[in-house]
């Protein structure tokens, strides 16, 4: 969607590459193997402090924490990008930021790093193993509750408003409108 990362002293700034297979879960839904396993990892050094906000954010408090970034590359390369806020965040004009340093956390990166290089190719062999079921559950589990109000601004710049229904099966979003009526989202930005 066009946006610049920031970097920042003492935050952690990793990409690894995953090359697709055949019989591999359609590529998307990568997605949600990298937040998941990046939630994990932030809740091992900070239990209970951030949540996903779909697809791949993490936040606190409604501010963000960090970015997660999947391209495809050349052939079957999918290169999976992480930028979490540890030490310090970048003040950007369209939302609030945070780091965990100021929740009190001081975290290394290479100490997150090892969290994280450990949860993603756990659930990266559980994706190629086609567990996306427990995926989404894992997903729903630590994102903001089903129910929740959700404002969504989509690519082409209009946005829709509901209630948050969950994933379907290829993690797009579902959100509920007022008349009941469900609408799925595959790009945009979500907002609570």
């Amino acid at each position: 969607m066009g946006r610049n990362w920031a970097d920042g002293r003492g935050n952690l700034f990793a990409s690894t590459i995953v090359r697709l297979r055949p019989g591999d879960p359609a590529a998307p839904t990568l997605t949600l193997v990298a937040v998941v396993a990046l939630a994990e990892a932030v809740g091992a050094v900070a239990p209970g402090l951030a949540i996903i906000k779909w697809p791949n954010d993490l936040l606190i408090d409604g501010a963000k924490l960090s970015g997660i970034l999947l391209e495809r590359g050349a052939g079957d390369a999918v290169v999976v990008g992480f930028g979490v806020n540890l030490a310090s965040h970048p003040q950007l004009p369209d939302r609030p930021t945070t780091s965990l340093s100021d929740h009190g956390v001081e975290v290394a990166p290479a100490t997150l790093l090892e969290q994280l290089i450990y949860r993603f190719a756990d659930w990266l062999e559980r994706w190629r193993s086609n567990q996306l079921h427990d995926l989404r559950v894992a997903w729903e589990r630590m994102a903001h509750p089903i129910g929740a109000s959700l404002r969504v601004r989509l690519p082409d710049g209009t946005e829709r408003a509901g209630d948050f229904g969950g994933l379907d099966a290829g993690g797009a979003l579902r959100l509920i409108g007022r008349d009941g009526a469900v609408t799925l989202v595959h790009a945009g930005d979500v907002f609570a």
